[in-house]
């Protein structure tokens, strides 16, 4: 990942407001330690803090097109784009950056290249021939990306809010999948997938087409030239991530760089679920594996610093995002600069428990497509944010336009929880990689249940962030909680605690506003928390909320709050993967 920052159209184009860019930049620079730019046309700037992941050597940013008429500052990777040069033949190139064909696409393209491009991305780029601009942002927000408004009249865009707060009067996330043009001022929807409208598809689940799509959608992501890993908890989705990127590292050209052996990392509570099945998982595969470990007290500490980094007071996305950044730093610390994560799954399969209460397909659909619509509010915040904060890209194959495009055109019918039938959520992906010949992973870890990263790391993990926050916060702070903060009100001990964090370092309405609210049981949309009537009275975005259906945390209630216990039963599958009927 990469930090970037663009102010156009300023009032005041003196030193001291160069100096204030360079200022502003600095501020990002954990997203980019390994080098800055900053480029100049008359009002306008374009800044970059550089993470070196491809073409460390000759990729600084900005990127220019031949006569450096067009200029573009970009945060994140473009993974077709040896395909794409390929279409740009009779353009000359600067650089080896993947990034660099950005500006060539819009000389030969104009606005219409966006839904060319095949990544993560977030830029901004300037043509200094009539000092028009654009910004887009990647399909569905894996990359930050935040608009703002100075009193002056400037549009500013920045790949954090931390680097608008002080200077922008208004300012508000970058919406997924929409670029801006200067030309019309106006924000457009560049990516228009079926599912985006929510009609309920009618493909029947061919469990070979979307395995291959999925190994095609990891292998473009083994595209590097530092070393690399991927974050494995031992559930389902990084396990599946991890051990189609172990099948075919031998054949990537990281391996001739870096050797053939998977690096692995997982973090928890020692005796946490997750370190025990990433061990297995990790064993199996024969990578080599890095297990880490944090106290509950380590993780009370860092709270704040989590915040500011990951800025946002949402609940569920704290209490994942502190165990990911404390990762983030034993990761970098080895030397690592990129690692693959399984984010996306539970979005695109109903993998969440509360899908088990999902009335009829055409509502679990509906509630597939709210979540990934929502993606770059919660896990990609997360998961790119917390990585960030020490230099490390993360990335996501889950995510993956193509991927996603196969996955949600699925009838629905085939995703359903169905006990009877032997489907326990995400079967159409576990069926798909239960391979009797060639095994991906082992039986009772391909059917593992959903353990939510926050859970996972070990469950005394929220309730010594609940009790910390019964201790900071009082009865009668919350009871005033509505007049302290009448906007998106925190109902809950916790909650008003990350608030008051969250406000000393964002104390601005427009800073506030770019958190979602409202009702939500184990991370559930406001929507499906209809779905059962019980739900209302145990709003806890924890998938133990989902009583009944966690089995772990079933169990969990009979003992002592800082048991150890909490390693799921393997969920074997209740029939053969060949009964596919509906």
């Amino acid at each position: 990942m990469c930090g970037i920052l663009a102010v156009l159209g300023i009032a005041d184009n003196s030193q001291a407001k160069r100096s204030r860019i360079i200022e502003l930049s600095r501020r990002l620079r954990h997203r980019g330690p390994d080098w800055s730019g900053l480029h100049c046309h008359e009002d306008c700037y374009l800044a970059h803090q550089r993470l070196a992941i491809v073409d460390p050597a000759s990729g600084d940013q900005p990127l220019y097109n031949e006569d450096k008429t067009v200029a573009v500052t970009v945060n994140g990777e473009i993974y077709n784009h040896k395909e794409l040069r390929e279409k740009l033949k009779s353009h000359q190139f600067r650089t080896g950056s993947d990034c660099e064909v950005i500006a060539h696409l819009y000389e030969e393209y104009g606005e219409a290249f966006v839904d060319m491009l095949d990544g993560m991305f977030s830029f901004v780029l300037l043509d200094t021939r009539d000092k028009s601009f654009i910004a887009a942002r990647d399909a569905i927000g894996i990359t930050p990306l935040y608009i703002g408004w100075g009193l002056d009249g400037s549009v500013w865009f920045a790949s954090e809010m931390k680097a608008l707060s002080d200077d922008c009067e208004r300012f508000t996330s970058f919406l997924p999948g929409h670029i801006y043009s200067s030309k019309t001022g106006e924000l457009r929807r560049w990516y228009n997938p079926p599912w985006y409208s929510e009609h309920v598809p009618s493909v029947p689940y061919d469990s070979l087409v979307l395995r291959k799509a999925f190994e095609k959608a990891v292998v473009k992501r083994l595209m590097t030239d530092v070393p690399f890993g991927v974050l494995l908890s031992g559930g389902l989705d990084s396990s599946l991530v991890a051990a189609v990127a172990s099948r075919y590292m031998k054949d990537s050209e990281a391996a001739f760089q870096w050797g053939s052996q998977l690096h692995t990392f997982c973090i928890g509570l020692k005796g946490s679920p997750d370190l025990k099945a990433a061990r297995e998982v990790a064993n199996y595969l024969g990578t080599r594996h890095h297990e880490f470990y944090f106290t509950v007290q380590e993780g009370l500490d860092a709270l704040e610093e989590v915040i500011y980094h990951i800025e946002t007071y949402d609940v569920t996305t704290i209490r994942a995002s502190t165990p990911m950044f404390l990762m983030s730093r034993k990761i970098k610390s080895l030397g690592v600069k990129m690692v693959l994560s399984g984010e996306g799954s539970d979005e695109i399969f109903g993998g969440y428990l509360y899908f088990h209460k999902a009335p009829n397909k055409e509502e679990f659909h509906q509630e597939t497509c709210r979540k990934i619509k929502a993606l770059h509010l919660y896990d990609c915040l997360r998961a790119n944010k917390s990585t960030s904060a020490w230099g490390v890209e993360a990335r996501v194959p889950f995510l993956d336009k193509e991927f996603i495009n196969v996955a949600m055109s699925i009838d629905p019918e085939w995703k359903m929880i169905r006990p009877d039938l032997g489907r326990i959520e995400k079967w159409v992906i576990r069926n798909a990689f239960d391979d009797e010949h060639n095994p991906y992973l082992p039986k009772h870890i391909l059917y593992r249940q959903k353990e939510q990263f926050s859970d996972g790391v070990g469950y005394s993990w929220i309730d010594g962030l609940k009790d910390h926050a019964n201790q900071q916060v009082t009865d009668a702070m919350l009871a005033n909680a509505s007049f302290v903060y009448p906007e998106n009100t925190p109902t809950t001990k916790e909650g008003y605690y990350y608030r008051n964090i969250f406000e000393r370092f964002f104390p601005k309405n427009a800073a506030r506003s770019t958190v979602p609210g409202g009702p939500s049981v184990a991370c559930s949309t406001a929507k499906a928390v209809e779905w059962d009537a019980a739900w209302s009275n145990n709003l806890d975005p924890s998938g133990r909320a989902a009583l009944g259906v966690h089995v772990a945390a079933y169990e969990e209630t009979k003992e002592a709050k800082d048991d150890s216990l909490g390693y799921a039963s393997p969920q074997k599958p209740q029939v053969e993967k060949t009964v596919v009927t509906v």
